[in-house]
Formats: structure tokens, C-alpha cells, sequence
């Protein structure tokens, strides 16, 4: 693999998509690769600048994840800019929100309809957007109110009780949006965390949040709620063993997480109870994967432990690539697609 990114693989049909900074992150690009022989088919320029600007030394200019609908592939590389990208590599439009990256870009966009919705949380200001995924016009945009807190999550899209919802963490809070419209549906605030990496999940009628650094909690919250609910809707919360980077994965009636010292947790996802706690060893940013009855935690050294879901600890095997490993992994058509600081894996 050419270049520094931290994309993960997303894989449509027989193209594996990736973004990628080349020139110490001058050059941000799309590349597409050929999914039964690894051949690039797709290498296309999207955004050249004059300089970077600073970087924490495990992130890239190319975390973000791209998206794929039809024969539209969308990037997004933070402040520096968003583009809409034909799979042919002809770019259909771009756009660029103003703030100030810390650490560099983190969190991937989403599409809700006809729109494409980013959270951008820097230091000097945060709001969450939506452009119109076909021109890239700006639709509408929701300033947060805690200004000088960053943030990199990824938002999630939901429908329950017949109502859609955009679920967004930043910093001290997280909020559910209107995903049409930007209006606020409900907010549930905690009193440490801000620099938030893991995407919410939702199970159960719960969306579960990780509140960030410096001291990580996981809330599972009713998502029925207005206004404020934070004394009202937090069905449970955990405040040991909870991950800054992985986002956690539910199975069935539990969920699972790893912190980002290797310490692997479940609990019972209604109610927060641990069931067990167990060492899985090295470091982890990627999220765990679950995939054919197994679940996949990948760590920075490119270790993968498999482990059987269930109430009781049961790892079933490990493998390694011996080579740094930061992405989450891709499953399609009993493949698994890996990304690593030099290479892009195909294995089953």
C-alpha cells in the first residue's frame, strides 16, 4: 500500500475501497482495488494541499471510512474536505467545513436519505452538518456548545418507535438529532469525556455511548426520551473496563467490548451486568467483529483473537500479520479484508 491511512476496507461488489495520504498528507486520495486479485482499478487525486498540518502518531490524514451507494463512492478527510467520487474515479463534487483539527480526522460520514451527515469537532468550534448528497450543498448545520473539546466519533442512524434518529457523541454529551432537519430530539450529558472515538450502538432500545477520555464510562440509554435525559433514560452505566477507541459490538442478549489495553469484557446489554472479564493482550484501536458465530478483535500488532459468544469466556484461536494494525477489518463473501500500515489482506 502506497501512502499512510487508517480507513477501513469497505468492500461492494468486486471493488475494496480505502482513502490514502501520500506526500507526508499533501496528497488525499481514493483507491480502489480488484476484489479477486488485489489489482488497483481506481487511483484518483481528491484533495491536494499545501501542508497538512500536525497529526497524533496513531492517526492519518485518511482515517475517516468512505461510503458507497450505486456508483458514488463519498469521502471525507476532516476539515481538509468532503468529495462525492464516481467508482470510475471522475470527482462529482467537493466541499470543505472550516475547523481545527488536534489529532487529525476521525469520524466517518453517514447517509440518511439524500443527505450525508458529518460531525466535525475540533478545538475551536463543533457542529454536526448534512450536505446534499448530490450536490454537496449544505442542507443544514447544528453547532455544539462546548467549544475547545474535540471529538471523532462516527453518528449513528436509527429508527425506533416508528421516529428516526441521528445519535452523535461529542464532548460531555451525547445528542440524538432529526436526521432531516438537524432539530434536537433528546441529549444525555456526562460529566468527564470529551475526545470520544467509538461509534454508539443500538440494541434492545438502548443506544450504547462511550463518554471518551480521560475517564471512559459506557451509558445505555433509552432513545424515547426529550430534552434533556440524562437523570431520566440511562437504563445502566459502566465505569470500568470501558475502551476509549474500540466501539463495542452486541450479540444476542450481550455485549462486548475491549478497552484499549487489551482488557475484553461481557456483559449482559439490557441490564449491564458482567458476565466476564478477560486479557486478550497487545494494545487495541479497531472494533471487535462479529462474523458466522464468532467474534474477531484485531489489536495494533495485527494479532486477531477469535472468541465464542457467550456468557463464559471461550477464545477459540489467534492468528497474526506481524504488522501494525489500527482499522477495523471487513467481512464480505466469507472473506475478511485487513488493512495494515503496509498492506491491504485478503483472507479466508
Amino acid at each position: 500500500m502506497p501512502g499512510r491511512g487508517w480507513s477501513s476496507p469497505v468492500v461492494v461488489g468486486n471493488r475494496v475501497w480505502l482513502t490514502m495520504a501520500a506526500n507526508d498528507g499533501r496528497s488525499l486520495r481514493l483507491l480502489g482495488f480488484d476484489r479477486e486479485t488485489g489489482a488497483e482499478a481506481v487511483n484518483v487525486e481528491v484533495f491536494r494541499l499545501s501542508s497538512a498540518g500536525d497529526m497524533h502518531p496513531k492517526n492519518s490524514h485518511a482515517s475517516p471510512t468512505p461510503l458507497v451507494e450505486g456508483d458514488r463512492v463519498y469521502v471525507h478527510f476532516g476539515a481538509h474536505g468532503t468529495a462525492c467520487v464516481r467508482t470510475s474515479g471522475e470527482i462529482v463534487w467537493k466541499t470543505r467545513f472550516s475547523y481545527r483539527h488536534l489529532h487529525g480526522t476521525g469520524g466517518s460520514p453517514v447517509l440518511y436519505r439524500d443527505l450525508l451527515i458529518l460531525s466535525c469537532d475540533g478545538v475551536d468550534t463543533q457542529f454536526v452538518a448534512a450536505v446534499d448528497k448530490n450536490t454537496g450543498k449544505t442542507r443544514w448545520r447544528r453547532d455544539r456548545p462546548q467549544p475547545g473539546y474535540m471529538a471523532y466519533s462516527t453518528p449513528l442512524v436509527i429508527t425506533a418507535n416508528g421516529r428516526d434518529q441521528l445519535i452523535s457523541t461529542s464532548a460531555y454529551r451525547a445528542v440524538s438529532y432529526d436526521p432531516q432537519t438537524g432539530k434536537e430530539l433528546w441529549r444525555a450529558g456526562y460529566a468527564e469525556g470529551f475526545s470520544n472515538v467509538p461509534r454508539p450502538v443500538f440494541a434492545h432500545g438502548l443506544v450504547f455511548l462511550n463518554s471518551g477520555f480521560d475517564r471512559p464510562s459506557l451509558l445505555a440509554v433509552r432513545v424515547d426520551g426529550s430534552g434533556d435525559v440524562t437523570r431520566t433514560h440511562v437504563a445502566w452505566r459502566l465505569d470500568r473496563g470501558v475502551s476509549h477507541t474500540p466501539s463495542p459490538v452486541v450479540v444476542g442478549e450481550e455485549l462486548y467490548m475491549v478497552s484499549d489495553n487489551g482488557i475484553a469484557i461481557c456483559v449482559d446489554a439490557k441490564t449491564g451486568r458482567l458476565h466476564w472479564q478477560q486479557r486478550l493482550g497487545g494494545n487495541f484501536s479497531a472494533s471487535p467483529v462479529y462474523a458466522d458465530g464468532r467474534i474477531y478483535f484485531l489489536n495494533e500488532d495485527g494479532e486477531t483473537t477469535v472468541l465464542a459468544p457467550g456468557r463464559e469466556f471461550r477464545k477459540l484461536g489467534s492468528s497474526t500479520l506481524d504488522e501494525q494494525s489500527l482499522a477495523s477489518m471487513a467481512v464480505s463473501g466469507g472473506a475478511f479484508f485487513i488493512r495494515t500500515a503496509m498492506h491491504l489482506y485478503r483472507i479466508e
